[in-house]
């Protein structure tokens, strides 16, 4: 809103300062500050109106060290992280542009869903809450907008580089000529995405298909969607299992939502792209101000989440951050890198699979259920080995962070 106010003020009236918020590091910084703002001045009010409505948490005793004075902690505390990514971004964010608008569906969409499954444990005072089948059909229902419009708005292409032998008039665009030769690019709809530690760091889904003959790409749609499914279902459950000790998936969501700043960063610029010889997607480094929203609520949401706890997310913000994370992969065609920069969501998703597996096929074949871990998710695991939960929390976002800077090397190494 104030990015477009600004646009009108300085087209029409020539407003000094107006050219500032052309530019996206400045509207990136201020969408940060704002969102800290919102989450840690007005978060307090938050909590203390959960603690009014008596929104506590149930705690089952699981033998776990301070458990227990866990119990009756406010939660619900994602919609503090929710309105410190929605409202800067409304705010600063240009929301004619595609990516922005998905982004701020998936945060409502994923939002609601947590929302209602938070609801149903606390004033319903049903512990399983949403049903299971539900929050499934609501992350494939989110991903299906996500992948349809992906693949066939017209707004979200990427730029081609055609050739400096292809004829200037099969090309619309003459962008610039080195040495002799012309190089020709155009923006086109693509299936391509980026891969890490491949040569020429790109792969087309369409060639998933090309067993079928001639005419297979027309099908590409058909995996891209498939794919975006499998992500975004992934990812937004890792979050909400890693979401389990104070400030695990807080801090360990801001270091990824930085990393994925940065790529959508430099995929957005047509300097830095080339450069790094990336994909370079036009439009995309508008995601910036939302990443740095995101970043913001995060780290001011861990003012009150870090150990010991003052307020717990819930699934509110927990799916919430995992679809987000999904669908920003996503829209930068980075998707492919999330078992790397997601990778603690991942062990934490493993962990759970590995032992809940290993029980019914020991269980079956033994008679008694067996265990690889002392308890899943992982960080359970540690502190049943005694470790202080800060500590676990602490060698996590370490190991967070090592992730991100392999992620990002990645643009480089191949």
């Amino acid at each position: 809103m104030l990015y477009h106010l600004f646009e009108y003020l300085r087209e029409h009236y020539n407003f000094p300062g107006g050219r500032l918020f052309q530019y996206i590091t400045f509207r990136t910084s201020l969408a940060i500050i704002l969102s800290l703002v919102i989450t840690t001045v007005f978060g307090r009010r938050i909590i203390d109106f959960l603690h009014s409505k008596q929104v506590g948490e149930t705690v089952r005793n699981l033998g776990l060290e301070g458990q227990m004075q866990k119990q009756g902690t406010p939660t619900m505390g994602g919609i503090m992280i929710l309105l410190g990514i929605l409202v800067p971004t409304i705010l600063l964010g240009n929301l004619t542009n595609v990516y922005v608008v998905l982004m701020i569906i998936t945060t409502v969409w994923m939002g609601a869903i947590g929302f209602l499954d938070d609801y149903i444990k606390v004033f319903r005072k049903n512990k399983e809450g949403l049903a299971g089948r539900f929050k499934i059909v609501g992350q494939v229902g989110l991903a299906l907008i996500i992948g349809w419009t992906m693949y066939f708005h017209p707004g979200i292409v990427v730029r081609q580089t055609v050739g400096d032998t292809t004829p200037e008039s099969e090309v619309p665009i003459v962008l610039r000529k080195k040495g002799e030769n012309f190089y020709y690019t155009q923006d086109v709809k693509s299936t391509k995405t980026n891969v890490p530690f491949y040569k020429n760091n790109e792969f087309d889904y369409a060639k998933v298909l090309k067993f079928l003959g001639p005419g297979y790409e027309k099908y590409a749609v058909f995996t891209f969607i498939l794919l975006v499914v499998i992500i975004i279902t992934a990812v937004s459950n890792g979050a909400n299992i890693t979401d389990g000790i104070d400030g695990l998936a807080t801090g360990t969501s801001a270091v990824i939502g930085i990393t994925l700043g940065i790529l959508a960063y430099v995929s957005g610029n047509t300097v830095i792209a080339e450069y790094l010889n990336i994909m370079y997607i036009p439009n995309s480094g508008e995601l910036m101000i939302f990443a740095g929203a995101f970043v913001g609520a995060c780290v001011g949401f861990l003012w009150y989440n870090s150990y010991p706890a003052q307020v717990f997310m819930g699934d509110t913000g927990s799916l919430a951050i995992g679809g987000i994370i999904a669908a920003f992969a996503i829209m930068i065609r980075k998707e492919l890198l999330i078992p790397i920069l997601c990778g603690v969501f991942l062990i934490e998703n493993l962990s759970v699979i590995i032992q809940v597996s290993y029980f019914k096929y020991t269980k079956k074949r033994f008679g008694e259920g067996r265990r690889v871990f002392l308890m899943s998710p992982l960080h359970h695991h540690y502190q049943k080995k005694g470790y202080h939960e800060a500590k676990i929390v602490t060698r996590f976002w370490i190991i967070g962070i090592m992730l991100a800077i392999i992620t990002i090397v990645t643009l480089k190494v191949r």
